[in-house]
């Protein structure tokens, strides 16, 4: 993989349509500024209403966009949280909107191979959901710095916070993700279902990792790079960050109870016997 000049580097208010791209599914771009950092954050949604706005608010009033370029990565959102006005006020630099399948997967690497292109150096990811301190975000972008390659948030390090955690995803984090992830990587880590973490352009690019496949639809990219760069002796850390579920109403999550969990317990079997490996 090699980066390239970005094409979308000159905002207006035209949308350019990108399909036929081996391993990334079709997706429409709108930037709204030129690319005016080395670092970019990522954020998927869909149907995120007030959450993804709030966020956005937070990381404003944080001066986020200051430390690196806001991507919204937006799986075909029908609730109107992406309108253009709304976008520019809260300081986005561009809105990428999926339009091939997939769910998760197919949006993060929607968002990881522009940003790739566009030729960023490190790239944080985080939920639109509202849940994380993304007021963090310079804490991964100084691990990037040191020569990190993959960065995971997690709320059980010392100085980070889970606050209203329910019971069931705390025991199921502890007992079965949280090991299954640690096997496969040959390393530990606390937080593993935190989709708030950073990879660096070495890390995308190296030729044993190979991010940019149909094989990865929903959970499995997330699972997969979680554990990719220890297994290839690349430099992986966790740093503390808070993940705060609301107090009382529905848990923010598209993850169902029985299919999705099966699902999620299927997927880390198969990363555990390196299904998912070029």
């Amino acid at each position: 993989m090699t980066s390239s000049s970005d094409p979308e580097n000159t905002p207006d208010d035209s949308i350019s349509v990108h399909s036929s791209i081996p391993g990334v599914p079709a997706f429409t771009v709108q930037s709204y500024q030129t690319k005016q950092s080395k670092y970019c954050i990522l954020i998927p949604i869909i149907n995120e209403g007030e959450r993804i706005h709030h966020e956005l608010e937070r990381a404003t009033n944080a001066k986020i966009p200051s430390f690196g370029d806001i991507i919204i990565c937006d799986g075909g959102s029908t609730d109107g949280s992406t309108e253009e006005h709304l976008l520019r006020q809260y300081g986005v630099n561009t809105l990428l909107v999926k339009t091939g399948p997939g769910k998760q997967g197919a949006q993060l690497r929607m968002g990881l191979w522009w940003a790739l292109q566009r030729g960023y150096d490190g790239f944080i990811t985080i939920d639109g959901n509202d849940k994380d301190s993304i007021e963090d975000v310079p804490k991964f972008i100084s691990k990037l710095q040191e020569g990190f390659d993959f960065i995971q948030g997690s709320r059980f390090r010392r100085g980070g916070k889970a606050i209203n955690t329910p019971f069931i995803r705390h025991v199921a984090l502890k007992f079965m993700h949280a090991p299954l992830i640690s096997l496969s990587a040959g390393q530990w880590f606390t937080d593993t279902t935190n989709a708030y973490r950073a990879y660096s352009r070495h890390y995308l690019e190296h030729p044993e990792v190979q991010p940019f496949r149909d094989i990865f639809q929903t959970y499995e990219l997330l699972a997969y790079l979680s554990v990719r760069a220890s297994q290839l002796g690349l430099k992986a850390c966790e740093i503390p960050v808070t993940r705060a579920y609301p107090p009382k109403g529905k848990v923010p999550t598209k993850i169902s109870f029985f299919k999705g969990n099966f699902n999620l317990f299927a997927t880390l079997v198969k990363n555990l016997f390196r299904k998912y490996h070029p």
